[in-house]
């Protein structure tokens, strides 16, 4: 069986002829486990179940560890099926794009270029790509560190010394195996016929970067003239035509591993999609280095995109992220060149995936925008302003672009980072505010998806324009419960607060996990979350304080009941991130810190025995334990017609549980 290319920019990879997007995830072998989870499920309400877990943090089998998560590999599909038989629908994947040794964020990765870092040596070394492109005998060795980080300096060695040997091996072929070599030879040149108009580009920064001198910043470069080749848009010719020659090798390789990279992504599918899982996306709001030397003319000029100061981080976060120019955004009917760049690149998601998280969503609609090479980006973030709302007092270039007047702005009033800084719009104002919104809707109905493809990471701010874009479209946003304070009804990130479109989650990858937080709430903080989960957990009354008690005297039973808390909201959409499912304590990211342990956090190579042995214990996401928990908040009547379901549960169930005999007998 050989793995099969992208061969047209709308059509997905495919495995063995079946084209992996257009065909709904299959159910595959549903264990008694997984079937009686999804029983308790639609009892909910719940659609969506996702685990969200980054590539590189998928686990690997030891003998097959190069130092991070690789998609196609095997360990990563043992999670796979870890995730089917325990009820998850859905694997909520992070940005795949190419990181460096001194930057592994994944936020900060490209946006088209997938990390040569996930190329999985299995397929390599099995001929599933139509000949064998690393030996057999080929292994990484046995892991130096522990199985639960990513040990990104091992990871990029590893990798540099398979892929000189896997291009080698490509290299010898048409003397070797002419035949594989001629069908590996048309693949190629039928990816790089899709995929060229960001392939190029790419592999040209990479080259560029990699030379004696270079830089992955293009500013740095000291050739001025090449670092400001897609400045005005179509490059020199000349210029071009002697970079592609000076670099033809580096560019052969770099569309191959690209190639391989994006078979491989097509296996990944597969197997979730047999497995009854869909695989979703995350289009970070920001943009690489190199996407930004190959895309410099789309963006607005002297300034950048970042986060304005919130209840989460007030002092604002100063992303440094460009801008896409509204002057070349145009409209759906005639698009200008940097909504044409945005509706390739979510066409290219779709194609490859069955849903996209929207990263901060806030910067396809309204972002918070601020003057770029200012001496210190904290303060010129805090005096940054909306762009399309900036009003009269804002620098012209930005104010330019206003949408809203100022008789539409709460000037004086509020905060221009404010949620209603915008007093009121006009549908023909939120027609211009939903441009880039509407690209990804259209592109997701492309695809044969739905608006609902789309997961927006709104987090403790909505600006009305931003609100008013997503109510059009009926999109939801997150609630991350961990977050709210319970002793403030309106909390936008309490289960209450959450609608049917909404997602809802304990905490996400920039935050500690909840059985971290748990251990670490003063006791008066504790002490309400107990109250307030026993209040979601028995809203009748019944039972509720022997709960309570049960989850002040236990900060893992208070954890456990948070979880089980997000099945009780009208939101038909939940996640877990990967810490959350498996108990652990350590943080994946600390936002706006540079920390040594940022982003490597990775799920163990012995995960199933570590998450049996925490479920046992209390410590780790029991779904069967949750979803009782969550049945039994049910009215009386609808208690009893799930007794079935919260039966098998019970039985399945390997968490301790509270005493529920109270709300169990009222429900007979």
């Amino acid at each position: 069986m050989h793995l099969r290319g992208l061969l047209r920019a709308d059509q997905p990879a495919r495995l063995g002829g079946h084209p992996a997007g257009r065909s709904a995830p299959a159910a595959g072998r549903r264990d008694a486990v997984s079937e009686v989870v999804g029983a308790a499920l639609a009892r909910l309400g719940v659609d969506r179940l996702v685990c969200a877990v980054h590539d590189r943090c998928l686990p690997s089998r030891p003998d097959d560890d190069i130092g991070c998560g690789q998609p196609a590999s095997a360990g990563a599909d043992d999670f796979l099926a870890f995730l089917a038989e325990a009820g998850f629908n859905g694997v909520q994947l992070g940005p795949p794009g190419v990181v460096t040794p001194d930057n592994v964020s994944p936020y900060d990765g490209s946006a088209f270029a997938r990390s040569p870092l996930h190329l999985a040596a299995g397929p390599l070394r099995d001929g599933l790509h139509g000949a064998r492109l690393l030996p057999a005998t080929d292994d990484a060795g046995p892991p130096v560190g522990p199985s639960n980080r990513c040990d990104y300096a091992r990871a990029f060695r590893t990798q540099e010394r398979r892929l000189a040997e896997l291009h080698a091996r490509w290299d010898a072929l048409p003397g070797d195996d002419p035949a594989a070599a001629r069908a590996l030879g048309e693949r190629l040149a039928a990816f790089r016929a899709a995929q060229g108009w960001w392939l190029e580009g790419d592999g040209l920064h990479q080259a560029l970067a990699a030379v004696p001198g270079g830089h992955p910043e293009a500013t740095r470069w000291a050739d001025r003239a090449i670092a400001a080749l897609f400045a005005g848009g179509e490059p020199d010719p000349a210029a071009l035509a002697a970079l592609r020659e000076r670099h033809a090798v580096a560019l052969e390789r770099h569309a191959r591993e690209q190639m391989l990279l994006l078979e491989q992504h097509a296996l990944l599918r597969d197997r979730a999609h047999a497995r009854g899982l869909v695989l979703q996306a995350d289009l970070q709001v920001g943009l690489a280095h190199g996407d930004r030397w190959r895309w410099a003319s789309l963006f607005l000029p002297g300034v950048s995109m970042g986060a304005p100061p919130s209840r989460t981080n007030p002092e604002g976060q100063p992303w440094g992220y460009p801008v896409l120019n509204p002057a070349q955004l145009g409209s759906r009917e005639a698009p200008g060149p940097a909504l044409a760049f945005m509706q390739r690149r979510l066409t290219k998601l779709f194609a490859e995936y069955d849903a996209v998280r929207l990263d901060h969503p806030h910067g396809l609609v309204c972002p918070w925008v601020y003057e770029s090479g200012a001496p210190d980006p904290f303060v010129a973030v805090r005096a940054g302003a909306r762009l399309f709302s900036a009003g009269p007092d804002a620098p012209a270039a930005i104010a330019a672009y206003d949408i809203v007047p100022a008789a539409q702005l709460a000037r004086g009033r509020r905060d221009p980072w404010a949620d209603d800084w915008v007093t009121g719009l006009t549908p023909a104002q939120v027609d211009r505010y939903a441009v880039l919104v509407d690209a990804m809707v259209e592109a997701a109905a492309r695809a044969g998806q739905g608006p609902r493809a789309l997961v927006c990471e709104v987090l403790s701010t909505m600006p009305a324009p931003l609100g008013a874009v997503l109510a059009r479209h009926g999109l939801g946003r997150f609630r991350v419960t961990a977050k709210a304070d319970v002793r403030r009804p309106d909390d936008v990130y309490l289960p209450a607060s959450a609608r049917p479109a909404d997602w809802i989650m304990a905490s996400t990858h920039d935050m500690p996990p909840v059985w971290r937080l748990a251990r670490e709430w003063p006791d008066d903080v504790a002490a309400d979350r107990a109250d307030h989960a026993a209040a979601r957990l028995a809203p009748d009354g019944v039972g509720r304080e022997e709960l309570a008690q049960a989850f002040r005297r236990s900060r893992e039973a208070l954890a456990a009941a948070e979880l089980a808390v997000l099945f009780t909201s009208e939101a038909r959409h939940v996640m877990v991130f990967v810490s959350d499912l498996l108990g652990e304590t350590g943080v994946y990211n600390r936002p706006g810190q540079i920390h040594a342990d940022n982003w490597t956090l990775r799920v163990p190579s012995d995960f199933r025995a570590v998450h049996a042995a925490r479920c046992r214990a209390g410590a780790a996401l029991d779904l069967p334990a949750a979803l009782t928990l969550a049945l039994a908040s049910l009215p009386a009547a609808e208690r009893r017609a799930a007794r079935p379901v919260l039966d098998a549960l019970r039985a399945r169930a390997t968490s301790p549980l509270p005493d529920l005999s109270p709300r169990l007998r009222d429900g007979l």
